[in-house]
């Protein structure tokens, strides 16, 4: 995190040069027109404009032609000031990351053309998601895979109807939430209100013109009025204010543009969850993770480097110390067990002991001491077939 911080303020640098060089480009240019064209008036003023210039009129002249000069070569000196800190942007990149990745990777993990499949389908998977169908197509063709159009269609909708509410067109969404309205109810989602909600505030906008149109369709808040009922109090409280204008009224609140950026993530976690995906896709997550393990793995390499103890990394399916992800990485629960310290596994799994407490199958065994077993928290015995394997 700290090179990220260190190329960011170098990059905040440059934007803010940028920033400066174009007010500044402005300015000049602005005033080189100006006197220009005050200039051009003067000559314009003079009639005679196709005789002869005067002796004063040419050294005017060539004074504005070395203005002209002077102000572009300034402009051009400060431009080359800016490639100067450009490449110190470049520089801190180099300087705080290593590019070389290579000695934390598994040798070989692509050679196969399975493989190379199935990472292609990935990153197709992933261009599906972010709506880029042309990018996605192109790929399938260049590797040769080929992708059933069921698979293809959920994706396609699911951009068009968010495409659409980034345009602030509900009626694609509204549409797909009344046909899905069963599966949505067994999620409990109040994506289906938010989309009236969401619409019946788009009508008073509309100010009083709209009013019989508003209160018509709050007839479909009716479904709604047990889990939402307050919601729905506000919604017609904010009638009375409609001659005023919402926005002069104590519901300015109503016309909060965040509600827009919400309204399509509800839409994409409830809709990848009747889709059974993930609402990020497996490549941004791998990548997001893979961001935050990799400068660990790179000090590890290097102190085992540096101490010559290769050996010790020697199980490919195992790193050798724990990587902290953060809380967004969390997909599933985990056991440590408290006795030996080590991560519950298939051949060793958790097993829960007849007074309450969890160890593992390992620990089970150790513990094991002429055919009884003693709980190391309490000072239940009991035999070691009494415990059972539980499942996270």
């Amino acid at each position: 995190m700290d090179q990220c911080v260190c190329v960011e303020r170098e990059l905040e640098k440059v934007l803010h040069k940028f920033l400066m060089y174009g007010q500044h480009c402005d300015r000049s240019l602005e005033e080189l027109l100006h006197y220009v064209s005050g200039l051009r008036q003067e000559l314009s003023n003079t009639g005679h404009l196709d005789l002869q210039l005067s002796a004063t009129l040419s050294l005017v002249m060539s004074q504005c032609c070395k203005k002209i000069k002077d102000t572009v070569q300034k402009l051009a000196l400060d431009h080359k000031d800016i490639h100067a800190s450009v490449s110190k942007v470049g520089k801190a990149i180099d300087r705080n990351f290593d590019t070389d990745v290579s000695g934390v990777g598994v040798e070989g993990v692509w050679d196969l053309h399975e493989k190379q499949q199935f990472l292609s389908e990935v990153v197709v998977g992933h261009l599906y998601r972010q709506g880029l169908l042309s990018v996605a197509e192109e790929l399938c063709q260049e590797s040769g895979i080929c992708i059933d159009l069921c698979q293809k269609k959920p994706f396609l909708e699911l951009n068009r109807i968010l495409e659409a509410l980034r345009l602030r067109d509900l009626r694609p969404a509204l549409e797909w939430t009344m046909s899905n309205r069963q599966r949505l109810l067994a999620l409990n989602s109040t994506l289906e209100f938010k989309l009236h909600r969401l619409y019946f505030i788009s009508l008073l906008t509309g100010g009083i013109v709209n009013q019989t149109e508003a209160l018509g369709y709050a007839k479909n808040f009716q479904p709604f009025a047990q889990q939402h009922q307050r919601d729905i109090q506000v919604l017609m409280g904010s009638l009375v204010y409609l001659r005023h204008g919402i926005a002069n009224s104590p519901y300015l609140h109503l016309l909060d543009s965040t509600q827009w950026a919400d309204i399509c993530d509800i839409f994409t976690r409830d809709a990848c969850a009747l889709l059974g995906l993930s609402v990020e896709s497996p490549l941004s997550v791998s990548f997001s993770a893979g961001c935050l393990a990799l400068p660990v793995l790179l000090n590890i390499k290097a102190v085992i480097e540096q101490r010559q103890c290769t050996g010790i990394w020697s199980q490919k399916d195992e790193l050798p110390v724990e990587i902290e992800l953060g809380k967004k990485c969390w997909y599933h629960s985990v056991f440590a067990c408290p006795i030996l310290r080590q991560q519950a596994t298939e051949s060793n799994p958790p097993m829960k002991l007849i007074c309450g407490h969890v160890i593992s199958r390992d620990a089970l065994n150790k513990l094991i001491n002429s055919g009884k077993l003693k709980c190391p928290y309490c000072p239940m015995e009991q035999a070691p077939s009494d415990a059972k394997q539980i499942y996270f």
